[in-house]
């Protein structure tokens, strides 16, 4: 029987090879500031602060496991971001990875606009204030009265991923007296994914309109013949983690192939071009993600050269990044409950938490760095995984690292850039209840997402 068909689950045997691993840090001590947030140090007696806040304070006060966001961080890369691709480009924070009111409310200060994909994302986005002419609505089965509040609200684009949905779309409008603002996904047949990309034909996915066929013309022009919608451009997403700006420069060209072919059929060329997000972060040393500016210097190029080649004035550019943005701003704080050796392969590390606040190691087989952070350790470094206290064999929150070997139960420990996805995709297996988003800034630390307790789960069970 293979490994992958184990009985007791895919992850059951899963030992790694002697030397399959990399050798251990010289210093475990030592915070890669590559997978940190900007304002994680160790203090004078080697406890980790964020903020300005040491980690022993923080959990004391808020418990542990913890989402710990550092708001200057999140502040800072957005910053970035909008400064990169300046007044003739717009930035959508993709809210999938991680919304919440005070997040919402972060974005506008800073001149984000939002991309929500869901009633609850648009009802997070319109509580806090963001103006409804900055969010972009997306998603390929959104309901009617999704889009009725959508319309309703008057929000500044929503992104057609179907043939049904433009007819959808176009009917809410008109029953509403209204004239909105969308954008075609398409799929251009690229696929990019952390450092390689597929340029052949990817169209056998639930996102977008194929290219191939001649589908996404066809959808053009039957949007373009409904009075109740302002076709505004086309949108076109890749991937994910994505270092290598290749896939860009593919679906970029094939983009604007399709720009071409309606200026040529209907005299029209449409304002804007929207590539979507999937830039890559640092989860651990060895990844090595782009800057924004590079990013934005890079697609600027790549569509502008595109659009001369073809004789189109070039269309303002609109990326999304999530992740990249809030990805590398929070860390999940853990303490270490039990510690099992095994002779000749490794250390399991408990921790309070597990796949309920990070499913990613297990769904996606994502790794993630660790370290001890409520001390300093000069003890020999021990080959170790941390996993959660479900009852899943899978429930594995770092597969392989180094921990000191002196590691102790009431340890703290924490798992950085663990800000995009992780409490989206949080969960109550085994009525686990869901970690608080603990803000700190500037030496002050507030909840913007309480913890759960047991009376919020009890409450939705009527019995």
């Amino acid at each position: 029987m293979s490994r992958s068909a184990h009985p007791a689950g895919p992850r059951h045997a899963d030992v790694l090879p002697e030397g399959h691993y990399s050798a251990p840090p010289t210093d475990l001590n030592v915070l890669d500031p590559k997978v940190w947030a900007q304002t994680v140090t160790r203090d004078e007696d080697g406890v980790t602060t964020v903020g300005g806040i040491d980690v022993k304070t923080i959990a004391e006060q808020y418990g542990t496991p913890a989402y710990v966001l550092d708001e200057a961080d999140f502040r800072a890369r957005a910053r970035a971001w909008r400064s990169a691709f300046g007044a003739d480009a717009d930035v959508f924070y993709a809210g999938k990875a991680f919304l919440s009111r005070a997040v919402v409310r972060w974005l506008h200060e800073e001149g984000l606009n939002l991309d929500v994909c869901s009633g609850g994302e648009l009802a997070t986005a319109l509580s806090a204030g963001m103006p409804a002419d900055r969010i972009a609505f997306h998603g390929n089965n959104k309901s009617v009265e999704e889009i009725e509040r959508a319309v309703r609200a008057g929000v500044g684009r929503i992104v057609l991923d179907s043939f049904q949905e433009i007819v959808r779309v176009a009917h809410i409008a008109q029953e509403l007296g209204r004239r909105q603002r969308v954008q075609i996904r398409i799929t251009v047949g690229v696929e990019a994914h952390t450092h390689e990309f597929i340029a052949t034909a990817h169209e056998d996915q639930k996102f977008g309109i194929p290219l191939a066929g001649g589908q996404a013309a066809e959808a053009v022009r039957r949007a373009l013949q409904l009075d109740a919608l302002e076709l505004i451009g086309i949108h076109s997403h890749i991937g994910s983690q994505i270092f290598d700006m290749s896939g860009f420069e593919v679906a970029a060209h094939r983009v604007v192939g399709l720009l071409k072919d309606i200026r040529d059929e209907h005299g029209v060329e449409l304002p804007e071009i929207d590539l979507g997000g999937g830039l890559g972060i640092a989860y651990t040393s060895d990844d090595d993600p782009r800057e924004p500016h590079e990013i934005a210097k890079a697609l600027t190029e790549i569509v502008t050269r595109e659009c001369e080649s073809a004789r189109l004035r070039t269309p303002r550019i609109s990326v999304e990044p999530g992740r990249a943005i809030v990805g590398p701003t929070a860390f999940t704080l853990y303490e270490v409950g039990t510690i099992k050796p095994l002779d000749g392969l490794r250390t399991y590390v408990s921790v309070d938490g597990g796949m309920s606040d990070n499913i990613r190691t297990a769904l996606y087989d994502a790794e993630y760095s660790v370290a001890l952070v409520s001390r300093t350790s000069d003890a020999e470094p021990m080959l170790a995984r941390v996993v959660g206290k479900h009852c899943e064999s899978g429930d594995i929150v770092v597969k392989d690292a180094f921990l000191p070997s002196d590691l102790a139960p009431g340890d703290l420990v924490a798992v950085p850039a663990t800000g995009a996805y992780c409490r989206s995709m949080a969960s109550n297996y085994n009525h686990v209840l869901r970690p608080p988003v603990v803000a700190v800034h500037d030496g002050e630390a507030r909840v913007i997402v309480r913890r759960e307790t047991e009376e919020d789960l009890l409450r939705l069970d009527v019995g």
